[in-house]
């Protein structure tokens, strides 16, 4: 599992690959990226849910998606900079 330090601060986002798809307590996995080649799986707090900001990119995943996501997960149609700079400003 590799840590990945966010832009901004210390929270700490964790990508894993997808032959290991063991998601930690409080923790859920999310697939990013704007296509299907280039999405990878990250796992983030469940807090996230409730943060006004991820909320945004939920919104943009469910107006995409519907509850049909392709990865068989939680899908966020986004660039992974875009990913990582919302992630980075939640704290």
């Amino acid at each position: 599992m590799a840590f990945l330090r966010s832009l901004l601060g210390d929270k700490q986002i964790m990508r894993r690959s997808s032959s290991s798809p063991s998601t930690p307590r409080g923790f859920m996995a999310v697939y990013v990226g704007e296509n299907d080649q280039k999405r990878k799986r990250y796992v983030v707090p469940v807090s996230y849910l409730n943060q006004p900001l991820f909320q945004e990119l939920l919104s943009k995943s469910e107006e995409e998606f519907g509850f049909d996501h392709p990865m068989g997960g939680l899908t966020i149609p986004c660039h992974e900079s875009l990913f990582f700079t919302v992630t980075s400003q939640i704290g």
